[in-house]
């Protein structure tokens, strides 16, 4: 998937041409992987573009940062405002947006804590992250034989560069075994998350999503699911979840900021079927919201 250009970024509090915003080759987190980052996206509505939920990712990106003993030269304020500047000047309806700090150049090392820290926010248009029929006609999953990173050596909590290597290599096994995506299990075999999504599955009418102390992070598009879900007087409930409950179950979809919510068709070849009605009304309420048609749920959106 080509990235698309824009026309600036957003780098250290100055907005810079898109070929022009570089690192040195020595840069720390290029050698170690020491930064944090998030994914967003604003969407077009009937009043302009709208960022989803964007203080409580760039809040999620300073805690990220904090647990990583990296003091951000920006507020969340700040970096909220960064974020809509970035999005104006590029002239964009909508897009996706990706805010990264990272350990500079100056040091070499694994004590991460002498290099300089460095901000930057790009944007660019970016459609459904596993393709449009996606969707509408699910995804095909498999567990893979990777597992998720122990709470312990590389926290969740952290969304970190560094944290995102063993999602790859699952990433990478997914595709070679023709599957779309895979999923990770911890390290006492229960069910985590996809490289990069929550998951829920839904049987007898009862939503049911790992907990975060099962090694997954707390995802955002996530807690706005469960969210919408109550709304709609389904029951939500976090417990854990073994491989042979999504063999099982009834419905079963994926949530993220760059996924969306993306029903999952079937697992290591056990077939769940086409997107269910749960799933599809969650999904329908959900880019209702983002695209500013819920007014209930207005105070998600932050107006560019």
């Amino acid at each position: 998937m080509a990235l698309p250009k824009t026309d600036k970024i957003w780098m250290d509090g100055t907005l810079v041409d898109w070929d022009k915003a570089q690192v040195h080759v020595l840069t720390h987190a290029l050698h170690y992987g020491s930064g944090v980052f998030e994914g967003i996206r604003c969407y077009e509505t009937a009043d302009g573009p709208a960022v989803f939920r964007l203080t409580e990712h760039m809040q999620r990106f300073a805690r990220s940062a904090s647990m990583l003993f990296m003091e951000l030269p920006y507020s969340v304020e700040e970096m909220v405002e960064a974020v809509k500047e970035t999005i104006r000047v590029n002239k964009l309806q909508s897009c996706y947006i990706r805010p990264l700090a990272f350990r500079g150049y100056g040091v070499m090392g694994l004590d991460p804590i002498p290099a300089p820290v460095q901000v930057i926010i790009a944007v660019w248009p970016w459609e459904t992250y596993m393709g449009a029929e996606a969707l509408t006609k699910g995804v095909d999953v498999g567990i893979s034989s990777w597992r998720q990173r122990g709470i312990n050596s590389l926290p969740p909590a952290i969304k970190a560069t560094g944290n995102y290597l063993n999602s790859s290599l699952a990433r990478i096994e997914a595709n070679r075994h023709g599957y779309n995506e895979a999923i990770l299990l911890n390290e006492e075999g229960k069910v985590c998350e996809g490289t990069g999504e929550n998951l829920f599955i839904v049987r007898d009418g009862v939503i049911s999503t790992p907990p975060v102390s099962d090694g997954l992070l707390e995802g955002i598009t996530r807690d706005s699911i469960m969210v919408i879900a109550d709304n709609l007087d389904y029951p939500v409930i976090e417990e854990s979840l073994v491989r042979t409950d999504l063999y099982t179950c009834d419905e079963m979809f994926m949530t993220g900021s760059a996924a969306e919510l993306v029903p999952v068709r079937s697992v290591d070849g056990h077939v769940i079927g086409d997107a269910g009605p749960i799933t599809l009304e969650l999904q329908r309420i959900f880019f209702r919201v983002v695209h500013g048609e819920e007014p209930d749920f207005e105070d998600w959106l932050a107006r560019v």
